[in-house]
C-alpha cells in the first residue's frame, strides 16, 4: 500500500511558515538556501522541486519516491499569487479546498470532499508514495493518515508562525522511529521518521 509522506521544511521551533504564510525557504524566504541543501534536494528528492525551480536548476530526474502531491488551498494560493497554476506539473496534483471552486489549471484536481477518505482511497491505488507538501491546516486534518515524516530542519527560529500541524489535528500521541538522517555542513538536518504506532497496530492485527 502507498504511504502518505509529510515532507516539509521546518524551523527549530516547529514552524513551517511565517504568520502570514511566508515560506521559510521560498524566493523571498527568511533562510537563503545554501548550496549543500539544494544539492541534497536534487540528489534525493528531485520531484519535490517546483517546476520553475527544476527548469532553473536543469533538473529532469523524475525521482523515485513520489508520483502524487497534495496541498491545501493556502499553500496552493502562494503559487497562484506568483502566476503559477501548477507548481508540480511532473506530479499528479491535488488541492484540497471547499472554497476554491473550479480548478485554475486543467492538470490540478480540486478536492472538496473529506481529505481523510480521499487519501485512504489514494493509498489503495497503485503507484509511488504520496507527498503531503502542506500546509499545516491540511496536515492537521490528515494527521492520523501520515505514515512517514521527512522534516527538513533549518537552523532558524521564528518565534511565531504556522505550525507543523494546525489545531485541526486531534490529540492523539504517536510514536515515531528515526529511519534515516542527514546532517549538512550548513546546519540543516534531514530527518526521516516512520510512524511506529501504525507499524505496531499492523503487526498486532496481522
Amino acid at each position: 500500500m502507498r504511504k502518505l509522506v509529510y515532507c516539509i521544511g521546518s524551523t527549530l521551533d516547529g514552524f513551517i511558515a511565517g504568520p502570514d504564510g511566508a515560506d521559510l525557504t521560498g524566493p523571498d524566504g527568511f533562510w537563503p538556501l545554501p548550496d549543500d541543501y539544494i544539492g541534497h534536494i536534487i540528489a534525493e528528492y528531485p520531484e519535490t522541486l517546483p517546476g520553475p525551480a527544476r527548469t532553473a536548476l536543469s533538473v529532469s530526474a523524475p525521482g523515485t519516491r513520489f508520483d502524487t502531491v497534495l496541498e491545501g488551498r493556502r499553500s496552493y494560493e502562494t503559487g497562484l499569487r506568483a502566476g503559477v497554476t501548477d507548481a508540480y506539473p511532473h506530479l499528479r496534483h491535488l488541492v484540497f479546498s471547499r472554497t476554491l471552486g473550479e480548478s485554475p489549471d486543467p492538470a490540478v484536481e480540486v478536492v472538496a470532499d473529506d481529505p481523510v477518505a480521499r487519501v485512504r482511497g489514494l493509498k489503495r491505488e497503485a503507484g509511488k508514495d504520496i507527498w503531503l507538501v502542506g500546509g499545516g491546516e491540511l496536515a492537521g486534518a490528515l494527521y492520523s493518515e501520515i505514515d512517514t515524516l521527512i522534516v527538513k530542519l533549518s537552523p532558524l527560529t521564528f518565534g511565531a508562525g504556522i505550525p507543523l500541524f494546525s489545531d485541526r489535528a486531534t490529540f492523539d500521541p504517536n510514536a515515531w522511529t528515526l529511519t534515516d538522517h542527514r546532517v549538512l555542513d550548513s546546519g540543516a538536518l534531514f530527518l526521516t521518521y516512520d510512524c511506529a504506532t501504525t507499524t505496531m497496530i499492523i503487526s498486532v492485527t496481522d
